[in-house]
């Protein structure tokens, strides 16, 4: 048995009927001509089903301590994997369009997966117009993070409409195959050295207008929750209350949209700016639109989590990390270029702070500063104490068209997860010359999120028009 880590763990201790704790992704096919469908994905799935030798975390279950959850929780062997359950063919009912797709994903992610098995599901959904269909794979957040799991979906993919796979993605030997190609460098799990503390003390001082030790950084970032002075944009930190950041019910809503990157691109430059730029100022449009139109719009800006790529100041080599970080959206703003050069400001400052620290010290750096969300969470309050209002995330996808035994993928929508206090998640994810837009909500909370699609639509053609460029030609979504 393998004894899962606090943060791995955190994902089981917190989920319940009403927060299931998975994230997921939506891939959407053209079938190769001259096929049927039902023995196409019948094909597909006898294939998925062969398995000789599986590879974690597909044949591993959860297991307690005879003192329960809270005594710690260990990945147990499962020897008798019951593929027919994890792998599900259906067709969807009329009418067979993209929506009546998003409804039943949203269906599926509602459900909380089956901890007696191995925690991960993928669905072979046909019926589809276009002779199109559709696989939607999710797994529990506790073994595979979006990353990851965007991984294993390309695992299954090939370049090339003409080449077939010979295993099962979930075995072993195709895990060893993929890494192969990938030529992945797994990161070693460090401490931060006592050097590194220190520079994380530096910068929460500057953030916080005290001296403040990596020890007693908590009880610093404590008293700005209750009311110290910061100018910048800040977890918790005059967080707006909004319809989005309450308590959430069990019901999900999931739709999707899609954009040229060449598009997205183009716009960044008009604005001396990055996709991501376009990306944030996108969803904080599409936020204000959607917030005004229920009239519930704050006076003060929402803010939203935003991871972004930054570089060790000892790396000399081209490798990249992550850190979280905390965006003013500007919805307050209503003219579309002041909304974009408000966020790129905001994720500027973010970016300099990350970038004069090493990996190690962003991992003590995002331990300290997201505490209290931990806590909260844990505590079954987090819509007491909302770190932000929502959550716009960026996962890395295919660069090159690719196939799944000739079918060609046509648009791949990452499905993420929502919390209490942060009822509403836009994640994206690249696919070849397209940007896929997936965005889930809890619709007790925020309802009718197909909007927000054409809304952030919407939002992009105002940026392109103030920036002289809106002759570009639009993109069918």
């Amino acid at each position: 048995m393998h004894k899962l880590p606090l943060t791995d763990a955190f994902f089981l201790l917190m989920e319940s009927s009403r927060l299931p704790m998975h994230v997921a992704g939506l891939s959407v096919f053209s079938l190769p001509p001259g096929v049927d469908s039902h023995s196409f994905l019948q094909e597909l799935r006898d294939r998925i089903c062969t398995v000789e030798e599986y590879r974690n975390p597909f044949n591993v279950r959860v297991k307690s301590s005879l003192l329960g959850d809270a005594g710690g929780m260990h990945w147990s062997a499962d020897r008798g994997v019951d593929m027919e359950y994890h792998v599900r063919q259906s067709t969807l009912r009329t009418p067979r369009c993209r929506e009546s797709l998003f409804e039943r994903v949203s269906s599926l992610h509602e459900q909380v997966l089956d901890r007696s098995r191995p925690l991960w599901e993928l669905h072979l959904i046909e019926g589809l117009k276009d002779r199109q269909f559709a696989a939607y794979f999710k797994v529990h957040h506790a073994a595979v993070d979006g990353v990851g799991a965007m991984h294993l979906i390309s695992s299954m993919y090939a370049r090339h409409h003409r080449t077939r796979i010979k295993e099962s993605p979930f075995s072993k030997q195709a895990h060893e195959s993929y890494k192969r190609r990938l030529q992945e460098k797994r990161q070693e799990v460090v401490r931060p050295t006592e050097q590194e503390a220190r520079t994380v003390s530096e910068i929460l001082r500057e953030q916080l207008g005290t001296t403040v030790s990596v020890s007693g950084a908590v009880q610093e970032w404590a008293k700005v929750l209750l009311g110290g002075q910061c100018d910048i944009t800040m977890p918790y930190k005059d967080v707006p209350r909004s319809p989005l950041n309450q308590r959430l019910t069990g019901a999900r809503e999931f739709v999707g949209g899609s954009w040229s990157l060449e598009r997205i691109r183009q716009c960044g430059k008009a604005y001396d700016g990055t996709i991501n730029d376009v990306v944030m100022a996108m969803c904080a449009g599409a936020l204000r639109h959607y917030l005004q139109d229920i009239k519930e719009l704050p006076s003060k800006s929402l803010t939203a989590m935003a991871p972004v790529s930054f570089r060790s100041s000892q790396d000399v080599e081209s490798s990249n990390a992550v850190g979280l970080v905390c965006v003013e959206l500007g919805t307050d703003e209503a003219d579309a270029a002041r909304r974009m050069k408000r966020i790129q400001a905001s994720m500027g400052y973010a970016k300099s702070q990350l970038q004069s620290m090493t990996a190690r010290e962003v991992i003590l750096y995002n331990s300290i500063t997201h505490a209290p969300m931990v806590l909260s969470l844990i505590a079954g309050k987090g819509e007491k104490l909302p770190a932000w209002n929502t959550v716009i995330s960026n996962v890395p996808g295919p660069q090159e068209q690719l196939y799944w035994n000739g079918a060609k993928l046509q648009a791949l929508y990452p499905v993420s997860m929502v919390v209490d206090g942060i009822g509403l998640n836009f994640t994206v994810g690249s696919n070849h010359n397209n940007l896929d837009f997936g965005i889930l909500s809890c619709p007790d909370l925020v309802p009718g999120v197909q909007c927000l699609v054409d809304y952030a639509e919407e939002s992009l053609s105002e940026l392109e028009e103030a920036a002289g460029i809106s002759h570009m030609r639009r993109q069918k979504r």
